[in-house]
């Protein structure tokens, strides 16, 4: 009782202090005065008495901008010094009021709720912390580092991915532009002009930015992988895959590399992908994983691919994935593989054919294995082929027809009368190109001939 008392009599010769240089306005010393009492109730572990003040000086009548920040800027260090996790919730919710519609401190209070947020995250309540964080637009402050800026909103991103929410999490997402992790940071920083708003000092716990680059691009793997957006994901390990200490340790980029094979393989073709995989081949790294480079080359081949062969050549690999950077492929990764294998053959056979029966394209498909032994089974196979040839008619990869009671596909693309008419003219613009010039090697033979002649 003794000790609350001088506290409180020295809290209140503070005070009467902290009034005298408030209203003649001394900067200097209602900062410390204010940070002296703080101390005060810091030193006395009062805890309670600490929030009150806090309210309280805040609350003050023309209360300075600078003292404000001093104090909030001061009971911040104490949040980690709390007895209990009760009161360190208690002394976070206090500075959050006090800081709550102030630009001035807008960066510690952004720094709090997600103090606050973490400490909610522990106890899982995802959804509260995911909630906490999306109160704060970080983007606008002006003052705050750019590396702290990305690594709050990566945190607001990966605690939507957690909740599931993935709607946000693609909104959150778009505020990074990929853009500022190519920034060069060897550059000298200019020093700020007068009148310009000074960006603080990035806080130790924030990682760099080459290091943030890999955070945002493995939240990005995480958002796709939600959709099977596998041409997605392939570039985003693509660019994990350009980091620089990623690319000069061979234990870090084998796995990249192996898994932007991979999901090359399972992406649709389009002229992205096709784009990909040709730059991906001339990679002198793959050279060190020869069997991917091998099934790269398949792809690029325009050759039918045995499903049965590829499978048990690479099952093993496929299976490894999972112990490997980035964890498994997916449930659904082994039947896209399927898929785009066989989407890979019906271009080939596009390629190579006009017209084919729907049997022989089911053939060349591998959609059989053994020999059309029954009506349903031939039926059934036969389907399977029409379904996938229509799948890609429809997404626009190949233009074919097909001819049900005759049982043809047809590639052919249907001409106008205007594309006939123009083949037509083209032909016969070759045709009298051909006949002038063998007319005039006819010619040029008689005039040769007739000169020996003369000799």
């Amino acid at each position: 009782m003794e000790g609350k008392a001088n506290l409180e009599a020295a809290i209140e010769q503070l005070q009467n202090v902290e009034k005298q240089m408030r209203l003649a306005g001394d900067v200097a010393g209602t900062k410390k005065a204010v940070t002296e009492i703080l101390q005060l109730c810091f030193e006395a572990k009062d805890w309670k008495a600490l929030n009150d003040q806090i309210i309280l000086l805040s609350k003050k009548r023309g209360q300075l901008k600078q003292a404000v920040t001093a104090m909030v800027q001061q009971a911040m260090q104490y949040i980690d010094e709390t007895l209990d996790l009760d009161t360190r919730i208690e002394l976070i919710k206090t500075l959050n009021s006090v800081s709550a519609g102030k630009i001035y401190v807008e960066i510690e209070r952004a720094r709090l709720i997600r103090k606050l947020a973490k400490i909610k995250e522990e106890q899982g309540l995802i959804a509260e912390a995911a909630d906490l964080m999306q109160e704060v637009a970080v983007e606008t402050f002006g003052a705050m580092a750019k590396t702290e800026k990305i690594a709050f909103i990566l945190e607001q991103v990966r605690l939507c991915l957690d909740r599931q929410d993935y709607v946000r999490a693609q909104i959150l997402s778009r505020k990074i532009s990929p853009r500022v992790f190519d920034a060069d940071t060897s550059k000298e920083k200019k020093k700020p002009k007068e009148g310009d708003n000074v960006v603080e000092e990035a806080p130790a716990d924030i990682p760099s930015l080459l290091e943030l680059k890999r955070i945002y691009y493995e939240l990005m793997i995480r958002y796709y992988s939600h959709d099977n957006d596998y041409l997605e994901i392939c570039r985003c390990y693509k660019a994990i895959y350009e980091i620089p200490p990623v690319k000069e340790n061979p234990a870090q980029w084998i796995p990249v590399l192996r898994k932007i094979c991979w999901y090359l393989v399972l992406a649709p073709h389009d002229p992205m992908q096709s784009s990909l995989l040709n730059s991906t081949l001339e990679d002198k790294n793959l050279s060190e994983i020869s069997n991917f480079k091998l099934l790269l080359k398949q792809l690029v081949t325009m050759e039918v691919i045995q499903w049965t062969s590829l499978w048990n050549a690479f099952m093993d690999e496929f299976e490894n994935e999972k112990n490997l950077l980035g964890g498994s492929l997916g449930d659904k990764a082994a039947e896209d593989l399927k898929q785009r294998i066989i989407e890979h053959n019906i271009l080939v056979v596009s390629k190579y054919y006009s017209r084919i029966t729907v049997k022989r394209l089911a053939e060349l498909l591998c959609l059989s294995i053994q020999v059309l032994h029954s009506r349903m089974i031939a039926l059934i196979l036969l389907e399977e082929a029409e379904k996938h040839l229509s799948d890609m008619v429809v997404s626009k990869a190949l233009v074919a027809k097909i001819d049900r009671p005759m049982g043809i596909v047809s590639f052919q693309v249907a001409k106008d009368s205007n594309d006939i008419l123009n083949s037509w003219a083209m032909n016969l613009e070759k045709l009298l190109d051909l006949v002038e010039k063998s007319c005039h090697q006819i010619h040029k033979e008689t005039m040769v001939h007739k000169a020996a002649l003369k000799v």
